[in-house]
């Protein structure tokens, strides 16, 4: 599964799910754009990169600050192939439908499907033009089974997967492939800080595995998805949840 000749560009790359997908991808050969809004641990995961030996490009951005997005990546698609897009970044604003305010719904909709959107109308074109691509969207199981208190993030992660199905449809006769995963509790700076233990212990009752997940177990299946033994994938949503939200 070598990504030797191809330059990804990672979204929220400085920790979890994003900083594993940088140091796996870095391992199997490919450049790296990196995106994060937090300087500290982007810089962090940037040194560990270049002890690699891999070529690397950061930006600290916040990537709901769309107008400065978008300038950013202008600039970067003016200087390389980006051929492989993972939209990782994401937050939650945790809340039931009757008590999420509108602001904390937008910003949510917003990071987790008018930033990809943006970044796929940027980068898709040397793509298809290219005759090559993937692109992964990382969404959460949460968008097909729902979440109790979790009105916004479970909307904006079914909103994902439609995103990636449309586009999906868009370019695949240009050798562009599009695909989601859908990840279940996975062991991150955020899970481990913010979430209760009860809620945890929870979510592994659902789930058949009866584990959370490491970052490394989603990023190698990114990984996998950015390569040629995905060639023929394309269009779909696959749970990477240990069996949580089996249907």
């Amino acid at each position: 599964m070598s990504l030797s000749g191809h330059t990804a560009l990672i979204t929220g790359a400085g920790q979890g799910i994003g900083r594993a997908c940088a140091l796996i991808f870095a391992s199997r050969g490919a450049d790296l754009v990196l995106l994060d809004k937090n300087p500290k641990t982007l810089d962090t995961v940037v040194t560990e990169l270049r002890e690699m030996g891999r070529r690397v490009v950061d930006h600290v951005v916040d990537l709901i600050e769309l107008e400065r997005l978008k300038d950013m990546a202008e600039k970067v698609h003016n200087l390389a192939l980006i051929d492989i897009l993972v939209n990782n970044a994401g937050f939650d604003r945790p809340g039931t439908t009757a008590k999420i305010d509108r602001k904390g719904f937008d910003e949510v909709l917003s990071i987790h499907v008018t930033v990809p959107l943006t970044l796929i109308q940027i980068f898709m074109p040397g793509m298809r033009a290219a005759g090559w691509g993937r692109i992964i969207n990382v969404g959460s199981i949460y968008g097909i089974i729902g979440g109790k208190g979790e009105v916004a993030y479970s909307t904006a992660k079914a909103g994902i997967i439609g995103l990636t199905k449309s586009v999906a449809k868009e370019c695949g006769h240009d050798g562009v492939t599009v695909n989601a995963v859908l990840p279940g509790l996975i062991r991150t700076p955020a899970i481990e800080t913010s979430m209760a233990e009860k809620y945890k212990q929870a979510i592994i009752g659902d789930t058949a595995l009866a584990r959370m997940a490491e970052p490394e177990e989603v990023a190698r299946v990114i990984a996998f998805l950015a390569s040629d033994d995905a060639s023929f994938i394309t269009g779909t949503a696959l749970p990477v949840s240990g069996g949580w939200g089996i249907l």
